[in-house]
């Protein structure tokens, strides 16, 4: 008699790639995916590991500005990204979720003892981390004016003459308060996205409606 012959194991289920940013945003989502069941709390206990394996996804730290391309070009099946740097990038994602976390305001700001009277001045100067979004809201705004991309410490634009005026993202505002600037005009509300890459949702899209509908809930609740 012949012996039977062993089914193979079933194949392994790939984890799911999120891509999440250093930070403040990191803390924040721990606790969101937490209130959906899923323990991503490993990315906290080593801040030089980049790569973590939690159970049904792998979690991938990265630079804020990082997130939406790793997401677009597939490494990351899905990631969590403010809406300033979804702007700002212009990425084809889809964005099904607002987790409500890292809330802050993008504001244009301006020196409190110099004024700008942005219709009659001939070269106004705007300096930001975020070029693009700054040209649409002068575009909304009707203005004309230079825009100088910095990559930090935007406040010293114009302490050093260098802008006239910052678009910048803030929560309380102190910082601009101590370094004596004040908020003329703001551009929008930030907070945190859910985005999913276009070929986690045809290839994997079961599983990414499972995990949007648990965070969504998470959310909500």
């Amino acid at each position: 008699m012949k012996a039977k012959k062993k089914k193979p194991p079933p194949p392994k289920i790939k984890p799911l790639v999120l891509a999440l940013p250093k930070g403040r945003i990191l803390e924040e989502a721990v606790d969101v995916f937490a209130r959906a069941g899923f323990d991503i709390s490993a990315v906290k206990s080593d801040s030089r590991r980049l790569v973590h394996e939690c159970g049904a996804l792998r979690v991938l730290v990265l630079r804020s500005s990082d997130v939406p391309v790793y997401v677009a070009h597939g490494a990351a099946d899905l990631g969590i990204a403010g809406s300033d740097v979804l702007d700002e990038e212009g990425l084809d994602l889809y964005e099904p979720l607002d987790l409500g976390i890292g809330r802050c305001r993008m504001i244009v700001a301006e020196r409190a003892d110099t004024p700008v009277d942005e219709r009659s001045q001939m070269h106004l100067r705007i300096a930001t981390k975020y070029p693009r979004i700054t040209r649409a809201y002068l575009a909304r705004k009707g203005l004309t004016a230079e825009v100088i991309p910095l990559s930090g410490a935007i406040e010293l634009g114009p302490l050093t003459g260098l802008s006239d005026r910052i678009v910048d993202i803030t929560q309380t505002g102190e910082t601009l308060k101590q370094n004596g600037l004040v908020v003329v005009d703001e551009v929008g509300e930030i907070s945190s996205r859910l985005v999913v890459g276009r070929a986690a949702l045809k290839l994997r899209g079961a599983e990414v409606g499972e995990l949007i509908t648990r965070l969504e809930a998470a959310v909500s609740a």
